[in-house]
C-alpha cells in the first residue's frame, strides 16, 4: 500500500502516528496531493478520510472500531475538527496570541478533561490507545505542542497529551514533520478563512444545538451527558433572510396532503419508502426494551415518512413458527395454534394502545408464508446454494424424538453457565450447537439425551460469500447501516462464513418440500425474515411490487442488535442465492439495549414494565412514546429509570413543551378572542423565525438519517426558543400598554402560536395524540398540518383559534415511587392475570351441579383429574416458573377435592396444612 501525506495539512500528524501503529510498515510519502492524505491499498482502492484510513490501520492490526470509537472519530470530525482549523488560522495566519486560539478549545478541551477523569480509564476508549487516542492527539498536537499549554486546571487531560506524545508512533509522527507550523501557515493561506466559531464551542450537547460553523451536523459527544446544553451559532444574515422569506410564503411553504391509497404500492417516480419492524416472537409480551429497540423506532420513522408525502408502507406481525411456541405451548397447556392465536391477539392490543401505525400487522401462520419460503428453498435448491449433510443431534429416547434447541439445557461451553439453551447463551450471549452444551438435559423428561447423527439441509453461506460482500459494498456506500450493524456483519465475515443449517426436527413450522426431509420443518432464522414478504402478500395479492422491485423500493429495517447477522448475512444470502431480484435491505437501523433501572427487564422476577402493563399505570401513552424516545440507545445502552421519567415529563413535556404551546394558544384567547392578531415582524421577531428554521432544517437531516432521539431534542429547542421569546417579550404586561406596546404583544403572540403550530407537525412522528390535540386546539386545517423545511405563517392573521386547554399533567413523586415499587420484582402481568384457563384446565365444575353418586359428574372429574394431573408433570419437567405450577397444582388439588365429595368421601386436607 501506498501512503501519500501533504505535511502542510492538519490531518498528516494523526494518519502518520496511525501508519506508526499499522502491524507492518508504512512508508510515507510526504508531498502531494494538494488536499489531504491518501491511501492506495494494494488493491487499487484509494482512501481519501484521514479518519478512514486511520481506522483501515487499526483493523489491520485486528482491532474493530467500537461505538465508542465511532463517536469519538465523528466528534474529531464535526467539532474539534473544525475548531482546530479555526485555532491555528488565528494563530498562524493572522498572527493572534496563543490564548486567543486556546479560547476556541476551551469548552472542547474541558469536556475531554471531563470524560477522561469520569471514564477512570488511561485513554479515551478503555486503557489501551485505540484508533480515536490517535486521532484526537493528532488534531490537537499543532495548537498544542506539548503539554505545557494546558491550563494547569485540565490536568488529567494534560497526563493523557504527556502519555500520547512520548508514544513511539506519535513521537516518530511529529518527528517526520519538522517544519510542520511553516507547511501549516502556507496551507491555511491558501484557503478561504474558516467561518468564526463560536466562543461556545463545547463538548458534548445535542445535535441541533451549538453547531460549529462548516462543520455540518453536529454530533453527540462521546460519553457526555444526554441533556447537556450549550451555546449556540446565532443565525447569519443570510440565515435570517431565508427565514423571513420562508415565513412569507405562508402555507404554500408546506406540501399538500397526500391522498390516502389502498392498498399502499409503490409509484413510479416517487420515493417509495418500506419500512419493517423485526417480528416480534408471538409468546413473549414485549417489553419497554423490545419496543422502543423495534416497533416504536419503526413507527416513529414511518410516520415522518408520510408526513414528507413519501410513498411509505409499514409492516410488521408475529414470529409464530419455531421450538419457542412449543415451549410456551406446552408451559401453558395449549397447541401451538391456540398459544399463537392468543398471544397475537396481545400483541396487536399493545400496539394499538402504543398508537403504533402498522399499514398491516400479520403473523407468519399463513399459506402465504409456505408459499414463498418453499418457492425460495425451491430456487437455493436448483441453484446448488444447499447441501445435505449429517449433523448430530440429541435425541431423548424416554420422549422418542429429537430435541430442537429449546428443548435442551445445559452448561455453556463458552462460560460454564449452567443454565444455557441449546442455541444460545442468555449470560455470553453467544451461539450454541446444542450438543456443545457440557451435561445436557432434557427440558421435558429431565433425561439425559445422546448425541445420534440425523440427516439436515444447510444454507451454503461460503459459497454466497462473494455476492455478499459485493452487495454490502454497494449497500454501504449508499446506505445508512447504524455503526453497531456494520461492526456485527463486519465480526461474522471477518473469519469467513460456514454453512448453516435451515432445517429442524419439529412439527411446528413450515414444512420442508424434498423428498427425505418432509418429516422436517424450516428453521426459524430462515423462515421467520421471509415473513415480510408473506405478510405483505397478505395486506396485497401485488406484494412482489415491493419485494422484487429494487430499483424503486428503499428497504429499511428496524431492530435491536441481536437481530443483525440474520437481516445483514443469512437473510440477504437466501435472497440474493434465490436471483429472483428481491428487494434487499438499503438501511438497517439497530439500538443497543434498554435496560430497567440497575438491571434487566425480568417476567419471571416481575422486574420492568411490560407492554401490557404500561396502560393500567395511568401514565398516557404519549408520554411513554416520549420518554422511550428520549432514551432510545442509539449508540450505546441506556436505562429506563422512574425518577427520570418524573424529570423529563415535568421539565420537558409540561414545563418546557406544554408550557409554551399552552401560553402561545391562551394569549390568543385572553388578549385577542381567539383570533391570531397582526404581526409586524421586528428584526428580534425575524431572528427567531431564524433560529427555529435552523432547527427544522437539523431536524430533518436527523430524521433521515433516522437519528430518532437527536431529532426529537431539536423539537425541544424550538419549545425553549419560543418560552424565551415570551419571557423577554412579556406581551401580558405589553397588551395593557399603549398603542406600540399592544400592536407589539399581537406580534409576539401572532409568531408564538404559529411556531405553537409547526411543533404541531414536528412532534407528529413522536406523539402523535399529543400532534393531534394541538391541531384541534388551534383549529390547524388539514392541508396545513404539513412539514415544511422551515418555520412558514401558517396562522396568518384573522384565523380563530378554539379552546385551549393543557397537554401534560404532572406527575407525583408519590405515584411514581408506588409504581417504581410495583414494577420492581413480583408483580403480575396484565396478560397472566387476564388471560383464560389454559384449555386442558377448563374450570372447575360446580359441585351443585349434581349429587354426590353421580356417575357422570364422576367419570368427568376423574377425566379432568387426570389431565390436568399430566400437566402439572409437564410442566414441573419443563422447569417453568413457579408461579405458573403453583398455579397449576391448586387446581389439581380443587379438582380432586371435588372428585372426592361426588363420590361422597371426605376431601383430602392438603400436606403441609392438615390441623394438628
Amino acid at each position: 500500500m501506498l501512503l501519500r501525506v501533504p505535511p502542510g495539512a492538519p490531518a498528516a500528524l494523526k494518519v502518520l502516528a496511525a501508519a506508526g501503529a499499522a502491524p507492518a510498515p508504512v512508508r510515507p510519502h510526504l508531498g502531494d496531493p494538494a488536499e489531504g492524505p491518501e491511501l492506495e491499498l494494494d488493491s487499487g482502492t484509494v482512501l481519501f478520510s484521514a479518519n478512514a484510513i486511520c481506522q483501515y490501520f487499526y483493523l489491520c492490526r485486528g482491532e474493530e472500531p467500537t461505538d465508542l470509537t465511532t463517536q469519538w472519530l465523528e466528534w474529531e470530525a464535526t467539532e474539534l475538527q473544525p475548531a482546530v482549523v479555526a485555532a491555528l488560522y488565528l494563530r498562524l495566519v493572522q498572527g493572534r496570541a496563543g490564548p486567543d486560539a486556546l479560547g476556541l478549545l476551551q469548552h472542547l478541551l474541558a469536556h475531554l478533561e471531563q470524560h477522561l477523569a469520569r471514564s477512570g480509564t488511561a485513554h479515551l476508549a478503555g486503557d489501551a490507545v485505540s484508533v480515536a487516542d490517535v486521532v484526537v492527539w493528532g488534531s490537537l498536537f499543532p495548537v498544542l505542542q506539548d503539554d505545557t499549554s494546558l491550563p494547569s486546571e485540565l490536568q488529567v487531560l494534560r497526563s493523557w497529551f504527556r502519555a500520547m506524545s512520548l508514544w513511539e508512533p506519535c513521537r516518530d509522527a511529529a518527528a517526520l514533520l519538522p517544519e510542520a507550523p511553516r507547511e501549516l501557515r502556507a496551507h491555511l493561506a491558501r484557503r478561504p478563512p474558516p467561518l468564526p466559531t463560536p466562543q461556545g464551542a463545547r463538548g458534548g450537547v445535542p445535535a441541533g444545538r451549538g453547531r460549529l460553523a462548516g462543520a455540518g451536523a453536529a454530533r453527540r459527544s462521546p460519553g457526555s451527558p444526554q441533556d447537556e446544553e450549550g451555546p449556540e451559532r446565532a443565525p447569519s444574515d443570510a440565515d435570517v433572510a431565508a427565514a423571513v422569506e420562508m415565513w412569507a410564503r405562508g402555507p404554500a411553504a408546506l406540501p399538500p396532503p397526500r391522498q390516502p391509497r389502498a392498498p399502499v404500492l409503490p409509484v413510479e417516480g416517487e420515493r417509495n419508502v418500506l419500512i419493517t419492524s423485526a417480528l416480534p416472537y408471538v409468546n413473549n409480551v414485549p417489553h419497554l426494551g423490545n419496543i422502543i429497540g423495534c416497533v416504536l423506532s419503526a413507527d416513529t420513522f414511518a410516520r415522518y415518512c408520510r408526513l414528507r408525502n413519501w410513498n411509505t408502507l409499514f409492516v410488521c406481525g408475529t414470529d409464530e413458527y419455531g421450538t419457542a411456541t412449543e415451549t410456551r405451548a406446552l408451559e401453558e397447556g395449549l397447541s401451538p395454534q391456540q398459544l399463537c392465536d392468543r398471544y397475537h391477539a396481545l400483541h396487536a392490543d399493545i400496539y394499538t394502545w402504543f398508537r403504533i401505525s402498522f399499514d398491516h400487522f400479520g403473523r407468519t401462520t399463513t399459506p402465504q408464508q409456505t408459499r414463498i419460503a418453499q418457492d425460495i428453498f425451491q430456487r437455493l435448491l436448483a441453484r446448488g446454494f444447499l447441501l445435505q449433510d449429517t449433523l448430530e443431534q440429541l435425541r431423548c429416547e424416554s420422549c422418542g424424538r429429537y430435541l430442537a434447541d429449546r428443548f435442551v439445557e445445559g452448561t455453556c461451553p463458552f462460560c460454564a453457565y449452567a443454565e444455557a439453551r441449546g442455541d444460545q447463551c442468555d449470560r455470553c450471549g453467544k451461539l450454541i450447537n446444542a450438543v456443545e452444551l457440557k451435561d445436557p438435559r432434557c427440558k421435558v423428561c429431565r433425561g439425559t439425551p445422546t448425541v445420534t447423527p440425523t440427516q439436515h439441509l444447510f444454507l451454503d453461506l461460503p459459497k454466497l460469500e462473494g455476492r455478499l460482500e459485493a452487495w454490502l459494498e454497494r449497500t454501504w456506500a449508499a446506505g445508512d447501516w447504524t455503526a453497531n450493524a456494520r461492526h456485527i456483519t463486519r465480526t461474522w465475515l471477518r473469519d469467513g462464513l460456514k454453512p448453516r443449517c435451515i432445517t429442524r426436527d419439529l412439527t411446528w413450522g413450515t414444512p420442508v418440500p424434498l423428498d427425505g426431509f418432509r418429516d422436517k420443518v424450516f428453521y426459524v432464522w430462515f423462515d421467520a425474515p421471509i415473513g415480510y414478504l408473506s405478510i405483505t402478500a397478505d395486506y396485497t395479492e401485488h406484494w412482489e411490487r415491493w419485494w422484487k422491485n429494487p430499483q424503486q423500493v428503499e428497504l429499511y429495517n428496524f431492530m435491536a442488535k441481536d437481530n443483525v447477522p440474520f437481516h445483514s448475512v443469512v437473510f440477504p444470502c437466501s435472497l440474493l442465492g434465490a436471483d429472483d431480484n428481491y428487494t434487499l435491505v438499503n438501511h438497517l437501523i439497530a439500538t443497543e439495549y434498554l435496560n430497567y433501572e440497575d438491571g434487566k427487564f425480568s417476567k419471571s422476577r416481575g422486574v420492568g414494565v411490560f407492554g401490557d402493563m404500561a396502560k393500567d399505570t395511568g401514565i398516557p401513552a404519549d408520554v411513554w412514546r416520549f420518554y422511550l424516545l428520549y432514551l432510545r440507545p442509539e449508540g450505546q445502552d441506556s436505562a429506563f429509570s422512574w425518577a427520570d421519567l418524573l424529570l423529563k415529563n415535568n421539565s420537558e413535556l409540561l414545563n418546557n413543551l406544554g408550557n409554551f404551546i399552552n401560553r402561545a394558544g391562551m394569549f390568543v384567547c385572553k388578549f385577542f378572542g381567539g383570533v391570531v392578531p397582526a404581526m409586524a415582524l421586528t428584526p428580534e421577531d425575524q431572528r427567531l423565525l431564524a433560529r427555529v428554521t435552523l432547527e427544522v432544517r437539523q431536524y430533518h437531516q436527523l430524521m433521515e438519517k433516522v437519528r430518532i432521539r437527536d431529532a426529537l431534542r431539536c423539537v425541544l429547542s424550538i419549545s425553549r426558543h419560543g418560552n424565551q421569546y415570551i419571557q423577554v417579550n412579556e406581551p401580558w404586561k405589553r397588551i395593557k400598554g399603549d398603542e406600540r406596546d399592544r400592536q407589539r404583544a399581537g406580534t409576539v403572540t401572532g409568531v408564538a402560536v404559529n411556531v405553537a403550530a409547526a411543533l404541531g407537525a414536528l412532534l407528529q412522528p413522536f406523539v402523535p395524540g399529543v400532534s393531534a390535540a394541538i391541531q384541534a386546539q388551534l383549529r390547524i386545517p388539514p392541508e396545513r398540518c404539513g412539514l415544511g423545511p422551515g418555520l412558514t405563517c401558517t396562522l396568518p392573521a384573522g384565523h380563530r383559534v378554539g379552546t385551549v386547554s393543557p397537554l401534560f399533567q404532572k406527575l407525583e413523586p408519590e405515584q411514581v415511587e408506588a409504581l417504581r415499587q410495583r414494577f420492581g420484582g413480583g408483580q403480575v402481568s396484565g396478560a397472566q392475570a387476564k388471560q383464560p384457563p389454559p384449555a386442558s384446565a377448563p374450570p372447575p365444575a360446580p359441585t351443585a351441579a349434581a349429587a354426590p353418586g353421580d356417575p357422570k359428574l364422576i367419570q368427568e372429574l376423574t377425566e379432568q383429574v387426570a389431565k390436568q394431573g399430566t400437566l402439572v408433570r409437564q410442566l414441573k419437567a419443563a422447569q417453568v416458573e413457579k408461579a405458573q405450577v403453583d398455579a397449576q397444582v391448586a387446581k389439581l388439588l380443587e379438582l380432586k377435592q371435588q372428585l372426592a365429595l361426588a363420590e361422597g368421601r371426605s376431601p383430602e386436607v392438603p400436606k403441609g396444612k392438615r390441623k394438628k
